[in-house]
C-alpha cells in the first residue's frame, strides 16, 4: 500500500485506533477493543505504544485542566485530603500484612501496594528504582495493577448507578479506589462532567504522594543515592486550570482543548488494553493477583462506605 508493506495485525491495529479517535468511541469501549486486539492478533507496535501511552496520558490530563475551575478544584482537593492520607497508609499496612501471609517477596508486595494506594503504574514506575526492584518484579506488579485497573473501568460506573451515587460521590470514590489515572478519568467521564472534575483533581493531588512514599521507601529499605521521579505533568494540569479560571481570553479555546484531551484519553486506554497480552497475564501468577484483589476490594469497599455516609 503506497509502497509500504502492511501486515494484517498492523491494518487491524490502525483501523481500531482510527475508530477510537471518533466520537463513537468511549473510554471503556477503547479499552475493550485494545484487550480484544491483544488477545487475538496481538499488538504489532508494543514497544512504541508503551512509550506513547505515558506521554499521551500526561498531555490529555493537562488538556482536561482547561475545562476546570480552580476554586472548585481546591474544594475537591481539600475534601479528598483526609481520605487520601488514611487510605494510602491503610493500604500500605494491609499490603504488608497480606503479603507476609501469602509468602510473597517483599519488594513485589510493596510495589503492588504502592500501585493500589497511589496511582497505579505511575507509582510503581517511580518507587521501583528507589526500591532497587528487578525487571521481573516490576513486570509482576505492573501486570497485576493494570489487569485490575482495566476491570475497574468497566465495573465502577454500573456500580455507581446501581447505588445511586451522586456525581460528587462517584468522582471521589473513583479517585480513591481505582488504581491508574487513565481509568479514573475514563470511568468518571462516563459518569458525568462533575464526577470527572472531582475525580481528576483528587487523583492528581493523590499522585503527589508518590514523592513522600518514595522517600519513605528509601528509608525503610535502606536505599541510598536514589533518584525519585516527580510527576511534573501535574503542574501543567494546575497551570491549565488557572488559565481557564483567570484568563478570560483563553476560555473560547477551553472546549476544544478538553475535547482533544478526552480523545487522547480514549486512545491512551486503547494502547493500555493492547498491551495486556497473554504473556503479561501469565507472568503475574496467582498470589500477586490475590494480594491485588484483596487490597483493591478493601480500599474500594471502605472508601465507598465512608463516602456514602459522610460525603
Amino acid at each position: 500500500m503506497l509502497g509500504f508493506t502492511l501486515t494484517l495485525r498492523q491494518v487491524v491495529f490502525g483501523l481500531l485506533l482510527v475508530f477510537c479517535l471518533t466520537p463513537w468511541a468511549s473510554p471503556p469501549l477503547a479499552l475493550a477493543l485494545g484487550l480484544a486486539l491483544a488477545q487475538t492478533v496481538g499488538n504489532p507496535f508494543v514497544a512504541r505504544t508503551k512509550v506513547v501511552t505515558s506521554k499521551l496520558l500526561q498531555f490529555s490530563v493537562i488538556g482536561l485542566g482547561f475545562g476546570m475551575n480552580a476554586h472548585a478544584a481546591v474544594r475537591a482537593g481539600q475534601e479528598g485530603l483526609l481520605f487520601t492520607i488514611v487510605s494510602i497508609a491503610g493500604t500500605l499496612l494491609l499490603g504488608y500484612l497480606v503479603g507476609r501471609w501469602l509468602g510473597l517477596e517483599r519488594r513485589v508486595v510493596h510495589l503492588i501496594s504502592c500501585g493500589t494506594a497511589i496511582c497505579g503504574g505511575s507509582a510503581i514506575a517511580a518507587v521501583g528504582p528507589v526500591l532497587g526492584a528487578k525487571d521481573e518484579e516490576m513486570s509482576v506488579a505492573l501486570g497485576t495493577v493494570f489487569v485490575l485497573n482495566a476491570l475497574a473501568l468497566f465495573a465502577f460506573p454500573p456500580i455507581g448507578h446501581a447505588l445511586h451515587l451522586s456525581q460528587h460521590q462517584f468522582g471521589l470514590w473513583c479517585a480513591i479506589a481505582i488504581h491508574d489515572t487513565s481509568s479514573v478519568v475514563g470511568a468518571a467521564a462516563a459518569y458525568g462532567n462533575e464526577a470527572l472534575e472531582i475525580a481528576t483533581t483528587v487523583k492528581l493531588a493523590r499522585a503527589l504522594w508518590i514523592i513522600p512514599v518514595a522517600l519513605g521507601t528509601a528509608l525503610v529499605f535502606k536505599q541510598k543515592g536514589v533518584k525519585i521521579t516527580i510527576p511534573y505533568f501535574i503542574l501543567g494540569f494546575v497551570l491549565a486550570m488557572l488559565v481557564n479560571t483567570y484568563v478570560p481570553a483563553a476560555k473560547p479555546l477551553g472546549p476544544l482543548l478538553v475535547s482533544l484531551a478526552k480523545t487522547g484519553l480514549t486512545a491512551t486506554l486503547f494502547f493500555i488494553g493492547a498491551g495486556l497480552s497473554n504473556s503479561v497475564l501469565r507472568i503475574v501468577g496467582l498470589k500477586p493477583y490475590v494480594l491485588g484483589i484483596v487490597l483493591w476490594l478493601s480500599i474500594a469497599s471502605a472508601s465507598l462506605y465512608v463516602i456514602e455516609h459522610l460525603a
